[in-house]
Parts: C-alpha cells; sequence; structure tokens
C-alpha cells in the first residue's frame, strides 16, 4: 500500500486519524522525553523515528538488544536523541529493574507510548493444553504494561505532566473468533486505563487509547498481508496526531457502528460466524 493509498485509508476511518501539522507536533515534543516500548520493530520503530525527528528524546525498550541499539544510533547520527533500554515486558523481575532506573534517571518520563504486543491466532480446541498461550499473552499485553505504569505514574503526577498512549486494536471493541487470548488481554488493558483515567486527569496526566484496524508489521502480515492497512508509518502519524490533540480514544467509525449492532445481535452473530468457521 503506497503512501497515497494510506492517506486515503486513514482518513477513511476518521477525522481524528490525520497526521499532525510537522510545526505543532515539534512544539508538542520539546522538552519531552518519550518512552516507547515494542521499539525494536513496526509501529513502535516507525514511532520512536517520527518523534525523535520532532525533537523527543527517545528512551527504547523492547526485547531485542542489537535491534535497539542499532535504532539508537541511526537516531543520534541524524541529530535526534535516543537510549536502548533492553527489557522483556513478561518478566517482572526485568520490568521492576527498568522502572527503578528510570525513576532514579535524571531525565523523568513524561509520555509513555505502550506499543509492545503479542499476538496469538488459534481456535479454542486447538488451544487445548496451551494455557501457557494465556498466560504469556497477557503478560505482554496486560500485566507487563501495567507494572511499568505504576512505576512511572506516580512521577508524572507529582509533577502534573504525562501523557498514556495505548497502542491498541480494534478488537478490544469487537472481540474476534479465533483471537480470544490477544482480544482478551487488549480488553483488559483498556479496561484498567479507563477505570484510572479520571484518577490520573486530575493530575494533568492523560490517556489515549488507539484501536487500530490491521496495520502491515511483521505480527500480522504473514495472515493479512493482501487486506487494506496502515503501514507501520502511517501508524506512527496517528500516534503522533494523538499526543498533540490528546483525545481519550481513537476507535474507526465503523466499529463504532459495529461494537452497539453486535452487542445487541450477539446471537445471529455468533451463529453466522460459527457457520463460516465450521468445526475447529
Amino acid at each position: 500500500m503506497g503512501q497515497v493509498a494510506n492517506a486515503v485509508y486513514r482518513a477513511h476511518l476518521g477525522p481524528g486519524w490525520r497526521a499532525p501539522a510537522p510545526a505543532r507536533l515539534a512544539a508538542s515534543m520539546a522538552n519531552t522525553t518519550v518512552l516507547v516500548t515494542g521499539a525494536s520493530s513496526g509501529i513502535g520503530e516507525a514511532t520512536a523515528r517520527l518523534l525523535a525527528a520532532a525533537g523527543a528524546e527517545m528512551l527504547l525498550v523492547a526485547r531485542r538488544q542489537d535491534r535497539l541499539q542499532a535504532l539508537a544510533a541511526e537516531i543520534e547520527a541524524a541529530g535526534g536523541r535516543a537510549r536502548a533500554l533492553p527489557c522483556d515486558l513478561s518478566d517482572p523481575v526485568a520490568v521492576g529493574e527498568l522502572v527503578d532506573r528510570l525513576c532514579t534517571a535524571p531525565v523523568a518520563v513524561d509520555v509513555v507510548v505502550s506499543n509492545a504486543g503479542k499476538s496469538i491466532k488459534r481456535s479454542l480446541s486447538a488451544s487445548a493444553g496451551r494455557f501457557h498461550d494465556i498466560t504469556r499473552t497477557n503478560a505482554v499485553n496486560y500485566l507487563g504494561p501495567i507494572q511499568l505504569l505504576m512505576g512511572l505514574l506516580p512521577g508524572m503526577r507529582q509533577r502534573r505532566k504525562g501523557h498514556v498512549v495505548n497502542v491498541s486494536s480494534v478488537s478490544a471493541a469487537i472481540p474476534f473468533p479465533l483471537f480470544s487470548a490477544y482480544s482478551g488481554s487488549k480488553a483488559g488493558f483498556e479496561a484498567w486505563l479507563r477505570s484510572i483515567g479520571p484518577e490520573i486527569r486530575a493530575d494533568e496526566v492523560f490517556t489515549t487509547s488507539i484501536l487500530f484496524p490491521l496495520v502491515h508489521t511483521d505480527m500480522s502480515r504473514s495472515n493479512y498481508g493482501r487486506l487494506p492497512g496502515l503501514t507501520p508509518t502511517a501508524a506512527a502519524e496517528v500516534i503522533a496526531g494523538a499526543l498533540v490533540r490528546r483525545p481519550r480514544l481513537l476507535c474507526p467509525w465503523w466499529a463504532r457502528i459495529a461494537d452497539p449492532v453486535l452487542t445487541n445481535a450477539q446471537g445471529p452473530f455468533d451463529r453466522a460466524a460459527a457457520r463460516m468457521l465450521g468445526r475447529r
């Protein structure tokens, strides 16, 4: 999908999905430290490049140390500021050590782009004896991000400055068959963020959840490469726009319509989906 096609696709998601003006983004990122999880590839990598170019100091978090160090070096070579902070979000000890390191650093975290994610496409029958699918997905998509934020939010609230961007999926609003582990973990984190939102908003800390449709990353390309979707760069521009405009929620208009329709017609939807899926 080319740049023009991506712009058209993004425009059809709704007006809030547009890219910000470069000058407004630069003004928003001035004197700002942004932590991006899942920064070694895909949406996270594209977001790190875009925000660094706009003037933000980037903290890059992911498991793959070599990829993070290479990205940090590229950003600095281009005149930006970036640090690689390798961490496996599914490891509570590692996340705790990262929080300690960040809370004692001379530069405070102003923005967290919670992007790291794990997706599993597997039927309930195929998941028999694989409860670790649930625990691993929840560790990356739910528990790890919450542990990280619980360590960083007190400082944001004390400074009265902060923004958390949840890079989520439309499956958090419309659970799709075969993605029960992924949809459940994404919906859980979104519910947690919605619950704490009013508490931290009182201290000038904002939250934004972006329920992305298909984005062509390494995680999705093998199954859905031929379907229309956004590139990681286009998705990064949506995140940048959210940092400028600070909406509470970005959800495609068609998902907003489908959610109440499916909620009130869950029985017919289940029967139709069952016929389509057959026995799995």
